[in-house]
Protein backbone atom coordinates (compact mmCIF):
# COMPACT_ATOMS: atom_id res chain seq x y z
CA UNK A 1 0.00 0.00 0.00
CA UNK A 2 2.64 2.08 0.94
CA UNK A 3 4.46 1.78 -2.13
CA UNK A 4 1.60 2.32 -4.57
CA UNK A 5 0.83 5.93 -2.43
CA UNK A 6 4.37 6.50 -2.88
CA UNK A 7 4.38 5.76 -6.90
CA UNK A 8 1.78 7.57 -7.18
CA UNK A 9 2.04 10.64 -5.41
CA UNK A 10 5.83 10.58 -7.11
CA UNK A 11 4.06 11.26 -10.16
CA UNK A 12 1.98 13.67 -8.71
CA UNK A 13 -1.40 12.27 -8.42
CA UNK A 14 -2.24 12.67 -4.86
CA UNK A 15 -5.79 12.56 -5.50
CA UNK A 16 -5.34 9.11 -6.76
CA UNK A 17 -3.48 7.86 -4.33
CA UNK A 18 -5.26 8.42 -1.62
CA UNK A 19 -8.22 5.85 -3.28
CA UNK A 20 -6.04 3.07 -3.02
CA UNK A 21 -7.98 0.18 -1.40
CA UNK A 22 -6.56 -2.64 0.11
CA UNK A 23 -9.24 -5.04 -1.46
CA UNK A 24 -8.06 -8.07 0.59
CA UNK A 25 -9.64 -6.34 3.66
CA UNK A 26 -13.06 -4.86 2.25
CA UNK A 27 -13.52 -7.48 0.01
CA UNK A 28 -12.02 -10.68 1.45
CA UNK A 29 -9.59 -13.01 -0.15
CA UNK A 30 -12.04 -13.96 -2.96
CA UNK A 31 -11.35 -10.72 -4.98
CA UNK A 32 -8.75 -12.51 -7.22
CA UNK A 33 -6.18 -9.87 -6.38
CA UNK A 34 -4.97 -7.75 -3.04
CA UNK A 35 -4.77 -4.05 -3.81
CA UNK A 36 -6.86 -1.91 -6.18
CA UNK A 37 -4.73 0.85 -7.24
CA UNK A 38 -4.46 3.37 -10.45
CA UNK A 39 -2.47 4.42 -13.39
CA UNK A 40 -1.09 7.86 -13.94
CA UNK A 41 -4.04 7.91 -16.28
CA UNK A 42 -6.85 7.09 -13.83
CA UNK A 43 -7.21 3.88 -15.04
CA UNK A 44 -7.64 0.34 -12.44
CA UNK A 45 -4.24 -1.36 -11.64
CA UNK A 46 -5.15 -4.43 -9.89
CA UNK A 47 -2.47 -6.02 -7.76
CA UNK A 48 -1.58 -9.27 -6.21
CA UNK A 49 0.72 -9.29 -3.41
CA UNK A 50 3.14 -12.59 -2.89
CA UNK A 51 5.82 -12.39 -0.23
CA UNK A 52 8.37 -14.96 0.43
CA UNK A 53 11.09 -14.57 3.10
CA UNK A 54 13.33 -16.15 0.88
CA UNK A 55 15.52 -15.33 -2.33
CA UNK A 56 13.49 -13.89 -5.27
CA UNK A 57 13.27 -16.86 -7.00
CA UNK A 58 11.51 -18.93 -4.24
CA UNK A 59 8.53 -20.43 -5.44
CA UNK A 60 5.42 -19.18 -4.07
CA UNK A 61 1.94 -20.15 -4.03
CA UNK A 62 -1.10 -18.50 -6.28
CA UNK A 63 -5.42 -19.97 -6.01
CA UNK A 64 -7.21 -21.10 -8.92
CA UNK A 65 -8.95 -17.80 -8.87
CA UNK A 66 -6.06 -15.16 -8.63
CA UNK A 67 -4.71 -16.98 -11.73
CA UNK A 68 -8.29 -16.69 -13.43
CA UNK A 69 -8.12 -13.29 -12.35
CA UNK A 70 -4.88 -12.45 -14.25
CA UNK A 71 -5.76 -13.58 -17.53
CA UNK A 72 -9.60 -11.78 -17.90
CA UNK A 73 -7.62 -8.83 -16.28
CA UNK A 74 -4.24 -8.94 -17.83
CA UNK A 75 -4.58 -5.59 -19.55
CA UNK A 76 -4.65 -3.81 -16.00
CA UNK A 77 -3.05 -7.06 -13.57
CA UNK A 78 0.14 -6.93 -11.72
CA UNK A 79 1.92 -9.30 -9.99
CA UNK A 80 4.22 -7.91 -6.92
CA UNK A 81 6.58 -10.00 -5.95
CA UNK A 82 8.32 -9.42 -2.65
CA UNK A 83 11.26 -11.21 -1.33
CA UNK A 84 14.16 -11.30 1.78
CA UNK A 85 11.07 -10.25 3.52
CA UNK A 86 12.29 -10.16 7.00
CA UNK A 87 16.02 -9.17 6.45
CA UNK A 88 16.13 -6.45 3.52
CA UNK A 89 12.92 -6.67 1.50
CA UNK A 90 12.57 -6.14 -2.47
CA UNK A 91 10.14 -5.89 -4.87
CA UNK A 92 9.55 -6.93 -8.94
CA UNK A 93 6.72 -6.37 -10.75
CA UNK A 94 4.58 -9.15 -13.54
CA UNK A 95 2.43 -7.74 -14.91
CA UNK A 96 -0.05 -9.60 -17.22
CA UNK A 97 -1.25 -13.04 -17.22
CA UNK A 98 0.78 -14.75 -14.57
CA UNK A 99 0.48 -17.88 -16.42
CA UNK A 100 2.84 -16.17 -19.65
CA UNK A 101 5.37 -15.57 -16.27
CA UNK A 102 5.84 -18.50 -14.23
CA UNK A 103 5.38 -22.47 -14.62
CA UNK A 104 1.77 -23.40 -12.49
CA UNK A 105 1.53 -26.31 -11.36
CA UNK A 106 -1.68 -27.95 -9.24
CA UNK A 107 -1.08 -28.44 -5.92
CA UNK A 108 -4.54 -28.71 -4.11
CA UNK A 109 -7.37 -30.10 -5.08
CA UNK A 110 -11.24 -29.92 -3.64
CA UNK A 111 -12.95 -33.07 -3.21
CA UNK A 112 -16.64 -33.35 -3.72
CA UNK A 113 -19.43 -35.74 -2.51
Amino acid sequence: MQFERARLQGEGKDHLATNIEQVSKTVGDHAGFDIRSYEVNGKDRFIEVKTTRYGQLTPFYISAGEVRFSEANEHAYHLYRLFEFRQSPRLFQLAGDVGRHVQLQAVNYRADF
